[in-house]
């Protein structure tokens, strides 16, 4: 078990900002010795996870296969892709799901569109704040009130984005009630100025909040009351046609 967390822990030192690094970065980074980054870094390389040249390692692609294999028990991904590219089709802007990992939404399914919406690339795998989208807010929404409560209390999570930024505790609390009432949430430049995002919640047979479903577009074409009144419908209705097909009989 102790091999396994910190093979875990090699292969999450690589990310956007660091696709490459040395044995010394990565046992920094790991916060393990640089003997025990060898040995886990060659035995990667070994079974196809990484590559070298000899002096930097790199994660190859086969790596995406531990993470689609949770994806894939969900079978989220499957039932979600044609119904998000209808969405996307009909409104003509990009297309999102994503579920909850810590402090945290990570992407596991999109469709992007041919205008871009923001500054950095979205990806499967893409992890954002969870505090200031419109996905994480419909997933906090979810949450038991001690995790939501537990979430809030970690200051350090909730970080500016922008000047419009939600990090006060006490009204991302009201924000989070007003999403579970309303059953839908929208994001308007607080992660990034100009981005606007509407999220809605996928369902399982038992109620629980498993994912979101967002569209996202940029103010130059849309506003926040015509998001609401033209891309909202269509939102809910593919939200609840996947939470339909994932056993939800309410939806």
């Amino acid at each position: 078990m102790r091999s396994l967390a910190r093979g875990l822990a090699v292969i999450e030192t690589f990310d956007r900002d660091h696709p490459s690094l040395s044995l010394a970065e990565v046992a920094r980074r790991a916060g393990v010795s640089r003997a025990t980054a060898r040995r886990l870094l060659h035995t990667l390389v070994e079974l196809g996870y990484a590559a070298t040249d000899g002096k930097r390692f790199s994660l190859r692609a086969k790596v995406m296969s531990l993470g689609y294999s949770y994806m894939s028990s969900l079978g989220l991904i499957e039932i979600a892709q044609p119904v998000m590219s209808d969405l996307a089709a009909e409104v003509h802007e990009s297309c999102s799901a994503s579920v909850m990992d810590g402090h945290d939404v990570v992407y596991v399914a999109r469709v992007p569109s041919k205008q871009r919406i923001m500054s950095i690339s979205l990806t499967v795998g893409t992890r954002l704040p969870a505090h200031c989208t419109s996905m994480g807010r419909v997933l906090l929404a979810g949450l038991p009130p001690a995790a939501l409560d537990g979430f809030l209390a970690d200051g350090a999570t909730l970080s500016r984005a922008t000047d419009r930024t939600v990090v006060d505790p006490g009204q991302l609390r009201e924000i989070v009630r007003r999403t579970a009432e309303q059953g839908w949430a929208m994001v308007d430049g607080e992660l990034e100025l100009g981005l606007i995002s509407l999220a809605a919640p996928i369902r399982d047979g038992a109620g629980r909040v498993v994912a979101a479903l967002n569209i996202s577009s940029h103010t130059s074409r849309t506003s926040a009351r015509t998001a609401e009144r033209d891309l909202l419908p269509p939102l809910l209705r593919a939200a609840q046609a996947i939470s339909r097909s994932l056993g939800h009989e309410r939806a």
